[in-house]
């Protein structure tokens, strides 16, 4: 008699989502696995945050836009859906961290902040030559010997001194997560931050070694830039891996809203009043969601106290004679002790040529941080004036932009608050015995990043074969 197909399905149809489909659907015909999948995405479309917009020749992202080639799951994840030639490194230039008024050149040589060359450092009009000192008693001090983990803050301030976290490490790293580093975790960030002061007895020494060990670019490449995009957006990727998927096995525009166990199957109620009974489930929704359609199951009650932050970005386009103040280089970042709204700047014309035609200029700002969210929630008009406004501060801009696209994330950037990792581990561990076949997959988990998305996604798939095959 022949073995009926186990049934899985995929919650949530961003790119942890997609990517779980897209391999998971691999595995099966590669291997002829008795499994099949559905992927059940609320929106009327798959990829999240990732959205591109074409206009007047313009390539705009309202989402991330680009990833770390060196961490290689998402360029392969190009490849093997065709779309190789579209690969574009990012152009390498001068990046700057605006202190009150003035842009000072992010030093040469620091690795988030953290400097590897003395005299970049030593020169830098950033700090005070009593914050230098302060930051050379790195040199000396002690380990760390925090038990457990402890915040970016904690960690930056005792080895380096409160002048350069503020000045150029906070920018930079809350940036990325648009987060407070005195809350966000230093083990669920950057570990290896700890790992090389713990091994070196200096975070200065420890990542100047690691950047030593690290191969040399090629004489070909030497200009180009550490991440990757794709010449016609992300988006791209999204509709590449959307053909390459089983379209009846993807329903999109209803919504789970509760998942239960009984006996080994998992019943989905749906938002279009229908059930599903399934043997495994994969959620890659955001935290708060994953919370809410496993509410009565304590495993992920730490979830509902796991803050978002909500963000916003201008796309603003201009003649390139608009901008009077022309700088070299290719963004910028806010440092807190400046008083503006905007939090960086990507002059996304130099930082990514292709994205907009000659003669035009193609800036990108950004708004919204951990504690000051307020302006995500102003109407468009008004976010477009805040932004050009800061912007005309620092380069003189003469004209309004030809367009604007502002595009909002409310609640859309996981914090991973001290004890994150701690946290997860308890989630897991509780899941696997009360939930088993059920996995928590995504940007709430462990990266941000599109790859580490994708990470995230390969592990999910061989996680639940493995469950199945039992």
């Amino acid at each position: 008699m022949k073995q009926e197909n186990k049934k899985v399905v995929i919650i949530g149809g961003g790119i942890t989502g997609i990517a779980v489909a897209y391999y998971l659907q691999k595995e099966i015909k590669e291997k002829g696995l008795p499994l099949e999948y559905t992927l059940i995405e609320a929106s009327h479309r798959l990829g999240g945050k990732i959205q591109t917009v074409r206009r007047d020749g313009f390539v705009i992202e309202r989402g991330p836009d680009s990833f770390l080639e060196r961490k290689l799951s998402a360029s392969r994840l190009v490849k093997e859906v065709g779309l190789q030639e579209e690969l574009v490194n990012n152009s390498t230039g001068k990046s700057y961290v605006l202190v009150k008024d003035k842009l000072h050149r992010i030093p040469e040589g620091a690795v988030m902040g953290v400097p590897t060359e003395i005299s970049p450092f030593v020169t830098t009009g950033l700090f005070s030559p009593l914050g230098k000192v302060r930051a050379a008693a790195d040199f000396v001090m002690p380990r760390t010997n925090v038990k457990g983990d402890q915040s970016l803050g904690q960690f930056f301030r005792r080895r380096l001194g409160d002048e350069v976290v503020e000045n150029l490490i906070e920018p930079l790293l809350s940036g990325i997560y648009a987060g407070d580093i005195d809350q966000l975790s230093l083990m669920s960030t950057f570990p290896q931050f700890y790992h090389a002061e713990q091994k070196h007895g200096s975070v200065i020494v420890g990542m100047k070694k690691m950047k030593a060990l690290q191969p040399k670019a090629k004489s070909e490449r030497q200009k180009k830039g550490a991440f990757l995009t794709l010449k016609s957006g992300l988006q791209s990727l999204v509709e590449a891996v959307e053909e390459k998927l089983d379209s009846t096995a993807v329903m999109k525009g209803i919504r789970v809203e509760k998942v239960t166990r009984g006996g080994n199957k998992y019943w989905l109620t749906m938002s279009n009043g229908k059930t599903m009974e399934v043997d495994s489930v994969i959620v890659t929704s955001p935290h708060l969601a994953a919370q809410s359609m496993l509410s009565h199951y304590a495993a992920l009650d730490s979830l509902k106290n796991m803050p978002s932050t909500s963000v916003a970005t201008v796309a603003l386009a201009f003649p390139k004679e608009a901008i009077k103040n022309d700088i070299d280089g290719t963004g910028f970042v806010v440092s807190r002790n400046s008083d503006y709204t905007i939090t960086a700047c990507t002059w996304t014309h130099k930082k990514w040529p292709h994205t907009t035609p000659d003669g035009k200029v193609l800036l990108r700002g950004y708004v919204g941080k951990a504690g000051d969210e307020a302006i995500v929630d102003q109407s468009d008009d008004e976010i477009v004036k805040v932004v050009m406004d800061d912007l005309d501060r620092i380069m003189d801009i003469a004209m309004k932009p030809e367009f604007s696209i502002v595009s909002r994330w409310k609640h859309a950037m996981p914090q991973y608050t001290v004890g994150h990792k701690e946290r997860l581990e308890s989630i897991n561990k509780h899941l696997k015995s009360e939930l088993p076949g059920l996995f928590l997959s995504g940007s709430s988990y462990e990266g941000l990043g599109l790859p580490d998305c994708i990470d995230q996604a390969e592990a999910a798939v061989k996680k639940v074969i493995q469950y199945c095959r039992m």
